[in-house]
Order: C-alpha cells, then structure tokens, then sequence
C-alpha cells in the first residue's frame, strides 16, 4: 500500500488519487492544495492546470505548462508541510493555506514556501494565486569589520583577504 505523498498518513488510492483521476472533487481548499502537491509528485500536469485559477482561459495563458512539467519531473519531492489554514472549509467560498513543499533539483534542496488563496466556483475549489514567502538570512556570527583580521586564519585584514 503506497502512502499518500501528501503527508496525510492515509494510502495514495484512499487520499488524493480520487481527486487527480476525476473520481472525486476535494471539499476543501486544504484538500486541493494537498492533491495538487501529489500531483506534482506524480506528474500529473493535467490536474495542476485543471485545477488552477477560476478562469481556465486565463490560466492557460497564465501557467507555462512545460515549465510546470519540467519542476514537476524534474525535482524529487521530499514532503509537504502545512503551515495554517484560514477558511477554506465545505461551506467555504474562498481560503488560504499556508505550506511549505520540500523538494531536491539538480542536487540542490529546497524549501517553496508559499500562502496560497483559493477560491470556490460551481462547488469546485481552484487554486487562484499565491504568494512566496521569502526566507529571512539571521546572521549567526557576528559581523566581520573591514580592517579585522580575516576569519580564514591567513594572518591578512578581511579587505584584503576573504572580503576583496
């Protein structure tokens, strides 16, 4: 039994397969954002695209499907993580889900982290747009001063060594 690469802890078969062959429509936004994660997992662009804005004549002029495809295929997909959720339930319209997608490509790993809005038409959830939370750098040493002796042990000022 394949685990659902959503993170829910139920099957694949059971969690967001229905919702990425059709079967089934997710009743949350939630719901959405997991399956749509899934499909990035399984490579299914289809539903991504399927699934992306209101508008679907929007969308495909909006989503470069091939680049998406590339990502998609492209990255090895380590795990979601959701974050928070602000509406987004069954009787819901609209609702955002805040996650973090952990993913490795071209041996780099990364974290998209991203608060995604969602919105519901006709009964169906649709992802809308979302916005990349950037990562703030904290600085764990402290600050190396231009004349300090370089911190590499060459015995040089930092301007002159490591901070040329």
């Amino acid at each position: 039994m394949k685990p659902c690469p959503c993170g829910s802890g139920l099957a694949y078969t059971e969690c967001c397969e229905p919702y990425i062959t059709g079967v089934r429509t997710p009743l949350t936004a939630e719901a959405l954002m997991r399956s749509r994660y899934s499909a990035y997992v399984e490579h299914a662009v289809d539903y991504i695209i399927a699934t992306s804005a209101v508008n679907q004549e929007e969308a495909k002029g909006e989503i470069d499907v091939q680049q998406t495809r590339n990502w998609s295929e492209q990255s090895r997909w380590l795990g979601l993580k959701i974050l928070s959720v602000i509406q987004g339930g069954p009787e819901d319209a609209q609702g955002t889900v805040e996650f973090e997608a952990t993913y490795e490509r071209n041996g780099l790993r990364d974290i998209h982290h991203e608060r995604a809005r969602f919105k519901k038409q006709n009964s169906r959830w649709f992802y809308e747009e979302g916005d990349i939370v950037p990562e703030t750098v904290v600085r764990t040493e402290p600050k190396v001063g231009r004349n300090a002796p370089c911190p590499c042990g060459s015995g040089k000022k930092y301007k002159h060594c490591c901070g040329a």
